[in-house]
């Protein structure tokens, strides 16, 4: 299969480096690869030395998965794409749909959530942004999963933005950490 995934072109995915990843003295990149279901599900984890990479790409769009999706989720995502743009970026995804949409496998269960990256919004309108999340996922066939992500990258579970968390976990592509919500969000 691995073999089979390199000759087609497929992606693999950034992750952060954990225990254990380190190549000696060369540098490397970890990467990912979440199998499909019918392949066991499981995630392996690489490193490669950073000349391998041949190309790199944000995650896919929303717009661009409308195809791929379920017809029963195009309606969510289309209002996603729209809150998106209000927020001045795209709706990205990450997570089943994005795999299914690069790879043409079927990475989609009857569990699957739409896991999506939104930009926050530059006037930092969190809760107003979170509340329309909220109210499209009641209406929504699926669970709406994913992040809020600032202009340089680092991202929020909307939910934890949602609840009024005094403290959130926040994504970097080197690091995962507690920070306050003020903190956060610049305030």
């Amino acid at each position: 299969m691995l073999a089979g995934w390199v000759e087609r072109g497929w992606p693999l995915i950034a992750r952060r480096m954990a225990p254990g990843d380190e190549m000696g003295d060369a540098a490397g990149v970890p990467l990912g690869l979440p199998l499909p279901p019918a392949q066991g599900k499981r995630r392996l984890a690489f490193v490669v030395p950073a000349e391998a990479i041949v190309s790199t790409s944000p995650p896919p769009t929303m717009e661009a998965a409308m195809e791929a999706a379920p017809a029963s989720w195009r309606p969510t995502m289309d209002r996603l794409v729209g809150i998106a743009a209000a927020c001045g970026g795209e709706a990205r995804l990450y997570g089943s749909l994005a795999w299914r949409l690069l790879t043409g496998l079927d990475y989609l269960t009857a569990r699957s959530d739409l896991d999506m990256l939104l930009p926050l919004p530059a006037r930092h309108d969190v809760r107003c942004l979170t509340d329309t999340i909220a109210a499209l996922e009641r209406a929504a066939p699926i669970n709406l999963d994913g992040e809020l992500v600032r202009s340089d990258g680092a991202g929020v579970n909307w939910r934890e933005l949602h609840e009024g968390a005094a403290q959130v976990l926040v994504k970097t592509a080197g690091e995962a950490v507690l920070l306050d919500t003020a903190d956060f969000l610049g305030q």
